[in-house]
């Protein structure tokens, strides 16, 4: 007889592989059956995670939550594993601002700080709308236009003063799932950075053109192969660091910006001996407003990469 969604987990010992449900839902008992679902092919888009919620209730939500675009929504969000900050950056993300903060805190136990480099189209306005109604949400309004990389910087000071554990990297724009959030938090207490991958067994890139997979799959390939720091996608922006060991970079000496930012954050994390791990993501081309990616920024990457492998001196993480 059909059931509504069949429940898998891993078993020791055993090559796991997701089978066919009734209507492409798959429900599991956690994070860690989830992570081995995705790495074996399934969309976590239509992944149900009970985490100790009721069976029933969780699946009738992930419905809804589907039907309405929306994802397979929690019937309340998943815990973090400490006091966690999303740093959101934001520039021109009108029609983003509120559905992403509203589909990052249904997801997951966490606060979110906007920082907004005083967007022509009032997106700093929307955001402190909102956090006038909600003290999950703070807002950091910056003059002008001045960068990913200094806007994650002033959120990592933020998080430190404000006490937080966590502090995860996500874009606006919905090409890092919401949905995903929780696994990347599952995965972060373990490590000391934890990155969604698009590069590792499991992840992918949905909606992009051949050229823009090249230039991403190439500034890896050409970082693997400058750096040998045995992470798979360096430029990824999804991650969840854990705060102790941010504090224990030298920031003040990180300059980079875009792809290289990126790039420069995971290698001082790999020479500082610090734990790093990649959990498999979709990663979804935008569908609303346009991208910040530009060839300067291409550039910037293709030029610091040699630098840090010399610049970026080995240390050892306190723990």
């Amino acid at each position: 007889m059909s059931t509504p969604a069949q429940k898998l987990a891993p078993q020791r010992g055993v090559a796991w592989q997701p089978k066919p449900v009734v209507d492409e839902l798959l429900v599991v008992e956690d994070f860690a059956a989830a992570e081995v679902a995705v790495k074996n092919g399934s969309d976590s888009s239509h992944i149900v995670v009970l985490q100790g919620q009721d069976e029933a209730s969780a699946v009738a939500a992930a419905r809804a939550g589907i039907a309405a675009g929306k994802g397979p929504v929690p019937t309340r969000p998943h815990a973090a594993p400490g006091r966690t900050l999303v740093v959101l950056p934001t520039y021109n993300e009108k029609d983003n601002i509120l559905p992403m903060l509203d589909a990052i805190l249904a997801y997951a136990a966490v606060d979110v700080l906007v920082v907004d480099d005083g967007s022509p189209d009032g997106t700093g306005a929307i955001a402190d709308r909102r956090a006038a109604v909600d003290p999950r949400v703070t807002v950091l309004h910056r003059a002008g236009k001045q960068g990913l990389g200094t806007a994650y910087l002033a959120g990592f000071a933020e998080a430190f003063v404000r006490g937080y554990e966590f502090v995860c990297e996500m874009d606006c724009d919905f090409s890092h799932a919401p949905w995903d959030l929780p696994r990347l938090l599952h995965v972060a207490k373990d490590c000391d950075l934890a990155i969604g991958s698009r590069y590792v067994r499991g992840g992918c890139t949905v909606g992009w053109d051949f050229r823009r997979r090249m230039l991403s799959r190439g500034a890896n390939l050409y970082t693997r192969m400058w750096l040998s720091s045995g992470i798979r996608d360096n430029t990824a922006g999804f991650r969840c660091f854990r705060a102790s060991a941010l504090q224990q970079l030298d920031l003040a000496a990180v300059s980079a910006q875009g792809y290289a930012f990126q790039i420069e954050m995971a290698f001082r994390m790999v020479r500082a001996g610090f734990v790093v791990r990649e959990a498999p993501i979709h990663f979804i081309d935008r569908q609303v407003g346009n991208s910040k990616m530009s060839g300067k920024v291409a550039r910037e990457a293709l030029m610091l990469v040699p630098k840090l492998r010399f610049r970026v001196k080995r240390s050892k993480a306190k723990r």
